[in-house]
């Protein structure tokens, strides 16, 4: 790999490439255009990364495909030791990285060093997994013939991840597809493009052969992707998103007939049963709704609390939240951090406003700071009514939003009410109950008296239209292969 000639200092100590990574080498874009990256605690620019074009994303196509076949044949055990490496790298420098991640993204130093840990876990998880891609054989029925499986890298993948998460949600599309021995090209959210790249870096560091990975900041999203889908030797499209994107990129990949993994928008249901420990359910809304500071898809959008329990749940809830320190992530002391930028603000303000007109009232919070950079208030609102925009939305930010219900089968019934369908959470003490609650709702992930589902070893993904396949576990390791069937006679 060459020497990068452009690297940004934002973290001291790590010194993070700006350029575009193709082909083993750090690269300015095509027409040499730049775009700012910016600190949402301050508003200020933090440093610019190459912007790439078109032809930089077709170049990357080139690159992949060069590669493609020595990775294919690499052995399983080698690709592993890469992955195993490159967890190390991460782990010797999660605090760099997660202090570069506050800068870019935002979010809290805890927040951010929790991302990291687990961006990390999934290097781990697919180093594990590389040696473990399994076939079959077995007699046909009819007895004439054996009818062996195997599994096959699917080709080169185009990985487009957002800025929500951008260490862990790199790693987990990156992670699998190496194991499985597909080439990519990782296309970063345009707002958090630096984190990207720094995990770009640890790749070939830990032994990541040129051109396996590719890395294309780009503020031409739209274009870039057209391009690389409609360049037939491109085989998968890993997107994590908005569904409106989300519905775009599959109409595209539609004319290749690429495979695609979609994890799209979340709408999750937080169900509080009448029979739920108060302290275990607030702890845990505390976490299913303030991970991230609110800005993530498996954040707790709407909180319904059996009518018995709901004031003082709602009192608990908004005495945690008043309880958080809000400011820049780089203080160490920080809970919340600011929002990603101004149009988020502006939207949790916007749904803020509406369910108040609609009677809804604030028990904590209900404003954006007067200060610079994009910070909001934990908010609690109670007595939210049906109909609320904020009951159909993302809120993508700190806002929690009580709604009462008096029956199972009407906390059901409300929390199925939506397109989406990526998590839920139920709280109660009795697990039949909750487990009846559970396979009820119309959501590919359930926490179960957990504020927390994600994890590398467990199948992440959505039904309805909150997206199509899994990312993580087993199942996401398959998602980058192939079944080839064979028939012989021995």
């Amino acid at each position: 790999m060459t020497v990068q000639s452009t690297s940004l200092d934002v973290v001291d100590g790590l010194s993070v490439p700006s350029d575009l990574l193709i082909g083993g080498d750090w690269t300015a874009a095509g027409d040499g255009g730049r775009f700012e990256v910016i600190d949402p605690a301050t508003a200020q620019p933090i440093g610019s990364v190459a912007n790439g074009t078109v032809e930089d994303g077709l170049r990357c196509v080139d690159a992949a495909d060069a590669a493609a076949a020595g990775w294919a044949t690499t052995a399983p055990r080698q690709r592993s030791r890469v992955l195993t490496r490159a967890f190390e790298l991460m782990s010797e420098r999660e605090e760099l990285l997660a202090e570069l991640i506050v800068r870019e993204n935002g979010k809290s130093f805890p927040d951010a060093l929790g991302e990291v840990r687990y961006a990390a876990e999934f290097f781990r998880w697919y180093a594990e997994e590389a040696v473990r891609i399994t076939g079959e054989i077995r007699t046909a029925p009819a007895g004439t013939n054996r009818i062996m499986v195997v599994r096959q890298p699917i080709g080169i993948a185009l990985l487009i991840t957002p800025w929500n998460f951008p260490a862990a949600m790199a790693t987990r599309k990156i992670g699998p597809a190496l194991a499985a021995g597909c080439t990519v090209i990782l296309k970063p959210a345009s707002e958090t493009p630096l984190t990207a790249l720094a995990v770009g870096a640890i790749l070939a560091e830990a032994g990541v052969p040129a051109g396996v990975v590719n890395i294309l900041p780009s503020r031409r999203s739209g274009e870039v992707a057209r391009a690389v889908l409609r360049d037939s030797r491109v085989r998968k499209l890993s997107f994590t998103g908005s569904t409106e994107v989300g519905r775009a990129l599959l109409h595209e990949a539609a004319d290749q007939v690429i495979s695609c993994s979609m994890e799209l928008g979340g709408n999750a249901p937080f169900i509080v049963l009448d029979d739920a420990d108060l302290d275990v359910a607030v702890e845990g809304a505390m976490v299913a709704k303030m991970r991230n500071g609110g800005e993530a898809c498996t954040a707790a959008n709407r909180l319904y609390v059996h009518r018995s329990i709901a004031a003082e749940f709602a009192e608990r809830l908004a005495a945690a939240m008043a309880g958080l320190s809000v400011g820049p992530g780089s203080d160490r002391g920080t809970d919340v951090g600011p929002l990603v930028n101004q149009a988020a603000v502006d939207k949790v303000t916007e749904l803020v406003a509406d369910a108040r007109d609609r009677g809804a009232a604030v028990a904590t919070g209900g404003y954006a700071l007067d200060q610079p950079g994009y910070f909001y208030a934990p908010t609690v609102l109670t007595g939210v009514t049906p109909g609320s925009q904020i009951l159909a939305e993302e809120i993508f930010g700190p806002v929690a939003p009580v709604v009462v219900f008096d029956t199972d089968e009407e906390a059901v019934t409300l929390a199925n009410a939506t397109e989406y369908g990526l998590v839920a959470y139920v709280f109660s003490r009795d697990l039949a109950r909750g487990l009846r609650v559970s396979e009820a709702l119309e959501s590919g992930m359930v926490g179960l008296n957990r504020g927390v589902v994600s994890d590398p070893a467990a199948p992440f993904g959505g039904v309805k239209q909150s997206g199509l396949g899994r990312e993580g576990g087993h199942e996401g390791l398959l998602e980058y292969t192939e079944s080839k069937y064979i028939a012989t006679n021995w």
